[in-house]
């Protein structure tokens, strides 16, 4: 088949172990980010699979139909960027892993890691020293303080527990089964949105981006929240209202933000508000993209294309799809 890969921006996958699964197919690896739909109409007009890394490309309906030779699009978690009614009539396939037993530890582990920036302002410590300047003012420790997790899924969940290993009280708002897994794994929960606010020092965001969790942040929780609070959103931007997240931090409410989400992506404009605060750590959509992390993930997408070319699809998310001649 020929199988095309998008947004691969140095070149990695064709370096992971797993690449050699799509031997004796004929691969082109683009390094570029392109999202404009004629350009893309063009790279990919041969193109029999598609594999997208994560959410990185949209793959509208405009596009869709000038792709006459797609036949299967591979990648893995959730697929909000994916017109799938439209695959679905033009027959294409979407095999999508949704990993339910295998949660993203680089995900979790750079989230605790930022964290742990954030509290001690790393970043801007490191600044100021490379400025001449020594020590700039004085961070908070995590022990003994509140974590929230808003969201108890897997990731959330791991993140929970790295916080416990951290002496930090765990305190959890999701919907009620997750409230009860975390009752069960030994967390308190709290009673309601409101309280779950106040009371978090620092308070994390583990949510998939759907429809009903679109802008369930709103400003009049953030307003909630301590003035020495930190927000943690390595999940998804849109689950914060618009402009909320920017409002709230002008305000003192909370006092400080870790964002490695953005509304747009990639986002290359220097002026947007949060590069410009001080009291805001922000990174490029960086939590699941290490090597260890990529070798999980392409496994999954490469054994769908050779599921597909041996003709038993798997995960696959659009069963309703027709086969026709295309």
């Amino acid at each position: 088949m020929k199988v095309s890969i998008l947004d691969d921006y140095f070149d990695t996958v064709r370096t992971l172990d797993c690449f050699r699964k799509l031997a004796g197919h004929d691969v082109t690896v683009w390094n570029d980010h392109v999202q404009d739909v004629d350009a893309l109409a063009e790279r990919l007009r041969d193109a029999e699979a598609l594999v997208l890394i994560r959410e990185r490309t949209q793959i509208r309906t405009p596009l869709l139909e000038r792709l006459p030779k797609l036949k299967l699009i591979s990648q893995r978690s959730v697929y909000p960027h994916i017109d799938i009614d439209t695959c679905t009539r033009l027959g294409i396939v979407v095999s999508s892993s949704q990993h339910a037993d295998t949660p993203s530890y680089a995900t979790a582990e750079f989230t605790w890691g930022l964290i742990l920036a954030a509290m001690r302002a790393i970043p801007q410590q490191m600044a100021a020293l490379k400025a001449g300047k020594w020590q700039i003012g004085v961070g908070h420790t995590l022990r003994g303080k509140t974590l929230g997790i808003y969201g108890y899924g897997r990731i959330g969940a791991v993140v929970a527990g790295y916080g416990k290993a951290f002496g930090m009280n765990v305190l959890v708002w999701a919907r009620e089964p997750a409230l009860a897994k975390a009752l069960a794994d030994g967390h308190d929960t709290a009673a309601s949105k409101a309280e779950f606010f106040e009371r978090c020092d620092v308070l994390s965001l583990h949510m998939r981006l759907v429809d009903a969790t679109r802008g369930i942040v709103k400003a009049e929780d953030l307003a909630r929240m301590k003035p020495s609070a930190l927000l943690v959103n390595t999940s998804r931007a849109p689950l914060i209202e618009p402009n909320a997240l920017v409002n709230a931090l002008r305000a003192g409410r909370p006092g400080m933000a870790v964002v490695d989400v953005y509304e747009k992506e990639p986002l290359r404009d220097v002026n947007d508000p949060l590069l410009t605060m001080d009291n805001v750590v922000c990174t490029p959509h960086l939590g699941y993209v290490s090597r260890d992390e990529y070798e999980i993930q392409f496994t999954d997408i490469f054994d769908q294309i050779l599921a597909y070319a041996a003709g038993t699809p798997a995960n696959v998310v659009n069963p309703g799809v027709v086969e026709r001649p295309r």
